[in-house]
């Protein structure tokens, strides 16, 4: 059978692993590899130094994904070290075992007795795919990986209520919650007997630091913009763009963004990048700069290709390219040693976005040892507003950004 060899920061994870758990690992860290660890011992298998002794009659293994991971077949590499596949014909044992995204999670809310792990969090707040979760962690053993686990208490109700914490969402708001009486939509204004919500916490989440080997340099670059159009649109709330006059916050925000985020500097600025470092992962926000970074790309002879919403190519080939990611479809799930180097051609408004974009080159086997992140930006009120939420590890809130539209 193959040798699995876990890290030392892996093998003290394992040790305080547990159903119900969170796997707090940083990006790179090899939460994958640590889950299908905990499985298989779990599941009567044991790992020693020199092999694996396999399994005894396991039970079926679901493992809950991003839509990219599954597609990229990524977890099919961490289950070969094991001797299992979800392709029946490669798979040593009888179990069943799929691999899925968060988008048919649905699909699993009647299956019982099996062992699940949920690939990056995506049950915060209360929807649809919270409800399903809460389904499946009443009839199943579980585990939940994540590199950002919460930021409030509030991230970790769902969790808490699976560990049988909480008999529902109202109970925990009951115990622990006060609502902010001044407002048109519920606020949490604080939280009560928190002790008890640090117990819980300590009694579910398992660190797994580890040092790494890479020194990441943060670069960042003031680039000019026209500040003109940027004062009219503001003063006249005129979106220039539409030839209309601006209905909300959102727009508003998007509009000054549009006018920072298409200047010709920070195109020039980028270009120069490139011009140091030939191969870089760009991440953008709207479609707008994706029509920018094409057109410019294409100017200047250098070879690109996109993962989107619309278009998921995979990495270039040759000396020189570009891959052009947007945040919303590839900040997480994926990894990239071949280059060093990240650009983020625009600001993203949350700070956990930024964390797990970053870990796109961050990884254990990357062969660099510093890794470049260079962040474009204006000195616009809008972009020092956004970097400064970013620089608190905060989210940036455009109804706070632009309370004239509440008035």
């Amino acid at each position: 059978m193959p040798k699995v060899v876990l890290r030392a920061h892996q093998e003290e994870a394992l040790l305080h692993m547990k159903n119900g758990c969170i796997l707090n690992g940083g990006v790179g860290s090899g939460k994958s590899l640590t889950s299908l660890a905990y499985y298989f011992e779990n599941q009567g298998g044991l790992l020693t130094s020199d092999c694996l002794i396999p399994m005894k009659n396991p039970c079926d293994l679901y493992i809950i994904t991003t839509a990219r991971k599954r597609d990229t077949f990524e977890w099919e590499v961490e289950l070969n070290n094991f001797d299992m596949s979800s392709d029946i014909s490669k798979n040593k044992y009888k179990n069943n075992i799929i691999v899925d995204s968060w988008n048919n999670i649905h699909k699993y809310v009647d299956i019982k007795d099996a062992f699940f792990i949920f690939d990056e969090q995506r049950v915060v707040g209360y929807g649809k795919w919270t409800q399903s979760f809460l389904k499946i962690t009443k009839s199943n053993q579980w585990i939940l990986l994540t590199a950002t686990p919460g930021d409030t208490w509030m991230d970790y109700v769902p969790v808490f209520i699976a560990n049988g914490f909480f008999k529902n969402k109202s109970d925990f708001l009951r115990r622990h919650v006060v609502f902010s009486p001044y407002t048109v939509y519920p606020k949490v204004d604080r939280y009560v007997n928190e002790g008890r919500l640090l117990r819980y916490k300590k009694d579910i989440l398992v660190p797994m630091d580890f040092k790494r080997n890479t020194v990441a340099e943060h670069i960042y670059l003031n680039c000019d913009y026209d500040v003109n159009t940027y004062k009219y649109m503001k003063q006249n709330r005129w979106n220039i763009y539409e030839n209309k006059p601006m209905k909300n916050a959102s727009e508003y925000c998007s509009c000054l963004r549009r006018c920072v985020n298409s200047s010709d500097d920070r195109k020039r600025k980028l270009l120069s990048i490139l011009e140091d470092h030939p191969k870089a992962i760009i991440f953008y926000s709207f479609d707008y700069e994706l029509e920018i970074l094409r057109e410019l790309l294409t100017e200047s002879r250098i070879i690109f290709s996109e993962w989107n919403g619309h278009r998921h190519q995979p990495l270039p080939n040759g000396n020189k390219w570009a891959y052009l990611v947007e945040y919303a479809a590839g900040n997480e799930g994926w990894n990239c040693i071949q280059t060093d180097t990240i650009i983020f051609y625009s600001l993203q408004y949350s700070y956990k976005v930024m964390v797990q974009a970053s870990g796109r080159t961050d990884r254990l086997n990357t062969p660099f040892r510093t890794l470049y992140y260079y962040h474009l930006r204006s000195m616009s009120d809008i972009d020092r507003a956004i970097d400064g939420k970013l620089k608190k590890k905060k989210k940036f809130n455009e109804r706070d950004f632009a309370p004239i539209f509440d008035e």
